[in-house]
Order: C-alpha cells, then sequence, then structure tokens
C-alpha cells in the first residue's frame, strides 16, 4: 500500500531525472510504501487538481516552468527558498500545509566549489528565470561577482550581443541555466562568442541530458574546465529527501 507519495512537478518531463532517481532509492531503501511520479503540468493552475486527487502526498520537486510559479500556491516559504525567490522543494505537513524549500543552490554551490581556481572571481549567468535565481544565491556565498546574460535588455543584464572579448576575459566562469541543448533538442546552444573561451574559463551546464551539451562541447574544444547539472541534481535530491524525511518526523 501507497502511504507516501512524491513527485515532480514541471512541463514536459518525461525526461525527467526525479523520478528514476528516487524510485532506485526507494527500492535501494526498501522503502515499498513510496511513490515518487512525475505530475506533468500544462500549466501551474492544474497544482491544485494534484493536491486534490492524490491525498498521500508527502512531498514534491518542482522544475522548469514552475520555479517561481509555484510561490503564491504555497502557504510559507524557507528562509533561503524566500530569499532566493525560487522554489524547487515542497514539503507538505501533518497539518496538509506546503512548505517551499530551495535545494538548488546547495546542489550548485557544492558542485563548483571544488573546480574553482584564483582566476574564477566573476561569473556570467546565462538566462534570467527560475533556475537563475539559486546560482546566483550559490554565487554570492562564494563571493563570486556576477552578471545576467538575457535575449532581452534588461536592467543589470547583459544581452549576447554585449558580450565581447573584454567582457568573456574578465568574467571566466559561465554557467547556463536555460534549457538550450536539452534532449532531444542537442544541438541548440547559448548564442555566446566561444572562440573567445579560453582554459582560464570555467563553463557549467545545469543540462545533464545530454551528458556533454552543444555549450559545454565548444568549450571543451577550447580549452575549459566543463561541468554538466549531474552532480547537482544527485546533491539537491538528497537535500531534499532529508527535507521530507526529517521534517516529517517534527510535525
Amino acid at each position: 500500500m501507497i502511504k507516501k507519495h512524491y513527485g515532480l512537478i514541471g512541463k514536459n518531463i518525461s525526461y525527467s531525472f526525479s523520478q528514476q532517481y528516487f524510485t532506485e532509492k526507494f527500492k535501494q531503501l526498501r522503502l515499498t510504501d513510496s511513490l515518487y511520479s512525475n505530475f506533468d503540468l500544462e500549466k501551474i493552475s492544474e497544482f491544485s487538481d494534484i493536491l486534490e486527487r492524490f491525498d498521500n502526498l508527502k512531498g514534491l520537486n518542482v522544475t522548469i516552468p514552475y520555479k517561481q510559479a509555484i510561490i503564491p500556491y504555497l502557504d510559507s516559504l524557507s528562509k533561503k527558498a524566500a530569499a532566493i525567490g525560487a522554489v524547487n522543494t515542497i514539503r507538505l505537513t501533518k497539518k496538509n500545509k506546503l512548505k517551499g524549500y530551495n535545494t538548488d543552490w546547495y546542489g550548485f554551490y557544492h558542485s563548483l566549489k571544488p573546480l574553482l581556481k584564483k582566476q574564477h572571481t566573476q561569473a556570467l549567468i546565462l538566462g534570467t528565470g527560475g533556475a537563475s535565481k539559486a546560482i546566483e544565491y550559490s554565487l554570492s556565498k562564494l563571493d563570486i561577482a556576477y552578471r545576467f546574460v538575457s535575449r532581452t535588455k534588461q536592467d543589470n543584464a547583459l544581452t549576447y550581443a554585449e558580450l565581447t572579448e573584454a567582457i568573456l576575459a574578465q568574467y571566466t566562469v559561465i554557467i547556463n541555466t536555460t534549457p538550450l541543448g536539452t534532449f532531444p533538442q542537442v544541438e541548440e546552444k547559448p548564442t555566446i562568442p566561444y572562440h573567445l573561451i579560453t582554459a582560464q574559463h570555467l563553463v557549467y551546464d545545469l543540462i545533464y541530458n545530454p551528458e556533454k551539451t552543444a555549450f559545454l562541447r565548444l568549450a571543451e574544444e577550447q580549452g575549459a574546465t566543463i561541468k554538466n547539472g549531474h552532480e547537482m541534481l544527485v546533491l539537491q535530491a538528497e537535500k531534499a529527501y532529508k527535507i521530507w524525511s526529517k521534517r516529517f518526523q517534527q510535525d
């Protein structure tokens, strides 16, 4: 009998890392009363239907494009989630209250930190969506200055057309938070001047499928250190599970 139901809220998530990861984790832990499902929502308003249909929900993950849109549906936020302005983990309390957390920042922080060298003091964050918020928070904790890069002109953000040789020489960490290059559109990539990337650069892609995106492949060809998002996902998933497990005992 399924007593604890978990799941992922997102759109077009059949490729999801989370369902496979947690299904295997529950199997290893012999948690036969636990199930993890994908909840593929065409629009965020369908979230209310999920809550009504499943009365044994205990925890949820949230992915693109709902990490910010989910917030009005929650009863409270952790301090870090409030500071970040995006949620990727939800805990359902015994009183059926929804509390939002962000574990993306934790996964990114701990997967990036071991790769940092003395020249990695400034970063470009490609994309301004919900995924970028946790990256911004992590970089602040690492004392790395950053600029956002957007397709459209925004306050405090560069456009892709403004990425000059001087900018690329100054910002030696480049992080892709956009979905460009995700399977099956594996040849898509952010429109940055790849020929200006050097061996001094650290290039990170939040995408994990494919393992090496066109973005990472082109950066590697220029001699850059590269990293995909798989370790970040594992770390954030484990952090989410600790929140679900530990907090339930306290509710």
